[in-house]
């Protein structure tokens, strides 16, 4: 017994003795391990006679006990010690001045479209929204597309399978390739007179420089008895002026199709380059910017209005191609990109908001 109780006393001092949890685990190996000096000495118990190995073995199994007790103690302290030591090396001065937290930045295709909805709200207009998701009716039929208009084939349009309609036939839902649809929902629920501006994703199947399969548009739609043509160059023309922050601007309109507005026309801005930059409202050049017209009579009878009683105008234009324009960007398909540095260039601070007060875009 009296090796064992010296044992003890070696190993539990070795214990009480290491100041690391390296050393520590040297203790725990030398005693408890496979072949530490606890474990040779239980390996001795077959050789002795019943009695001696009853008492022999009860007094190693007391011992190794109290030496894992010891050990697990141990390292609780030192793992608490070397907390403490680390936390008064990392404390914090809270009276220090913080550095500057990074902060996020304003698309500009948002920054885009905030400045264009401050733009109309101060003309009066409300900005309405629809659905992603169109049936054919309110994308085209609505809006007088014939039935065998080319943007209704499937390499323009982004259309789901069919299914039942629940009267016996088949429809077929799509990505909305335009805006417009909200201008029918809009005539559809709401009396004249309306004036209403409509920012939203629309969809086609298309990818280049300047075009992406998922982009943005505004459309803006008046309606009510007395609006025309020189009603809608007035506001399209106050609305460059804001929009591209120039005292003056030269437009023009010129004759063209769409299905939903007669008379129509695309509305072209005067500019000029001066190297790589486009100055808007100088030069001789001509850019086209938007298509409009007056509403069609038949998308008005479509949406349950008399257009002997009423008229007005829509217009349409790309938000992604004017933040390109306003903003330098070269090309379109780096707005999706998801380029961290991207962003931080042609970002903006979010905390300055577009308005006609202060300028749109400080």
């Amino acid at each position: 017994m009296s090796d064992i109780e010296q044992l003890e006393r070696e190993t539990l001092a070795g214990v009480a003795a290491a100041e690391t949890i390296a050393a520590l685990e040297e203790v725990r190996v030398g005693a408890l391990g496979k072949k530490g000096v606890i474990s040779e000495r239980m390996k001795t118990l077959g050789k002795m006679s019943p009695e001696e190995r009853k008492t022999a073995g009860a007094a190693l199994n007391v011992l190794k006990d109290k030496v894992a007790a010891a050990i697990e103690t141990k390292k609780a302290a030192l793992e608490n010690a070397a907390l403490d030591a680390r936390l008064a090396t990392e404390k914090l001065d809270v009276t220090l001045p913080i550095a500057p937290t990074p902060k996020g930045r304003i698309h500009p295709v948002t920054q885009t479209m905030e400045e264009i909805v401050a733009i109309f709200s101060a003309m009066g207009f409300d900005v309405a929204e629809g659905p992603d998701i169109e049936d054919d009716f309110h994308n085209f039929t609505a809006l007088n597309f014939p039935p065998d208009h080319p943007a209704r084939e499937m390499h323009d349009t982004f259309f789901f399978n069919e299914k039942d309609d629940g009267e016996g036939g088949k429809k077929r839902m799509l990505l909305r390739t335009h805006t417009s649809p909200v201008q029918i929902r809009t005539m559809m629920t709401r009396k004249p007179p309306i004036r209403i501006i409509i920012p939203g994703r629309t969809f086609r199947c298309d990818s280049d420089q300047t075009h992406t399969p998922m982009f943005h548009q505004v459309e803006g739609l008046v309606i009510d008895r007395e609006t025309h043509m020189g009603h809608l160059k007035g506001t399209l023309e106050a609305f460059c002026k804001a929009f591209f922050e120039v005292d003056s601007v030269k437009t023009r309109f010129r004759p063209h199709f769409f299905p939903f507005t007669e008379p129509s026309a695309e509305m072209d801005i005067g500019y000029e380059r001066v190297g790589n930059e486009i100055r808007i409202g100088e030069g001789a050049k001509w850019m086209e910017i938007l298509g409009s017209g007056m509403v069609h009579p038949n998308v008005l009878r479509n949406c349950g209005l008399d257009p002997d009683e009423y008229q007005g105008f829509a217009f349409g234009m790309g938000i992604d191609r004017l933040a390109m324009l306003k903003y330098g960007i070269p090309d379109l398909r780096d707005f999706f990109a998801a380029d961290a540095r991207w962003l931080e260039h042609y970002g903006f601070d979010p905390l300055d908001q577009p308005n006609l007060a202060t300028g749109l875009s400080r």
